[in-house]
């Protein structure tokens, strides 16, 4: 159950930077409404760092003072000292929250760059031999455009498979209409009518990332 001295310093707190509830305070923050209800509750000590952090600047007050006034824990023998442990303790907590924040951006830049080689890997014949391709079909417009299409196909299909994903059906395709895999582009359509593909849909894994173009046969 809530602590109503808690709950009422929270209100005045949310009164004061205009939030209205703590549903309210819950979805400026970032953080769950389960988080919210442990401070109410006096449970600051069995909250994470990283709440706290983003509870402070929506409260518009420092995190120390956000301590606290939240703390449930009693500084008896030695206020001054205790006090100034906490402190130390939750700038230590915030060193190496900053640690890691700068530890994970470094490892997403790294998968950035890992990701971006890989497609590059996959897709260097076309990288390699489309400019040539192209600048032969401007030279020559009687070009058969279907000894062209090999070079954007197969890099392009190597890099969906390398990402697992795949086609819904081929275009042309006569299919069964399920609303879940195909958008009709014209007329209407039952569930189990015949219908044609028209731009092909695309799953990834149990994923769909885009819905088959279809029409009515």
């Amino acid at each position: 159950m809530p602590n109503i001295d808690f709950t009422q310093k929270l209100q005045n707190l949310m009164q004061r930077v205009g939030i209205s509830s703590f549903k309210a305070l819950s979805r400026a923050a970032g953080v769950s409404e389960r988080q919210i209800l442990r401070l109410r509750q006096g449970k600051l000590e069995q909250m994470r760092v990283d709440v706290l952090l983003k509870l402070s600047p929506v409260l518009e007050m420092p995190l120390s003072e956000l301590v606290t006034t939240f703390s449930s824990v009693e500084l008896l023998q030695n206020p001054a000292a205790a006090n100034q442990e906490l402190l130390q303790e939750i700038a230590n907590l915030k060193t190496e929250y900053d640690r890691l924040q700068l530890q994970l951006e470094q490892q997403r830049e790294i998968l950035l760059q890992e990701l971006q080689q890989s497609t590059i890997q996959l897709l260097e014949s076309l990288l390699l031999q489309w400019p040539t391709a192209a600048q032969k079909a401007q030279e020559n417009p009687q070009l058969a455009a279907v000894k062209i299409v090999p070079l954007v196909q197969k890099p392009l299909e190597k890099l969906l498979h390398g990402w697992g994903v795949e086609a819904i059906a081929s275009v042309g395709r006569e299919v069964a209409y399920d609303p879940q895999l195909h958008q009709l582009m014209e007329g209407t359509a039952q569930p189990g009518e015949i219908v044609k593909v028209r731009y092909t849909g695309y799953l990834q894994g149990d994923k769909l990332l885009y819905r088959a173009k279809v029409s009515p046969v």
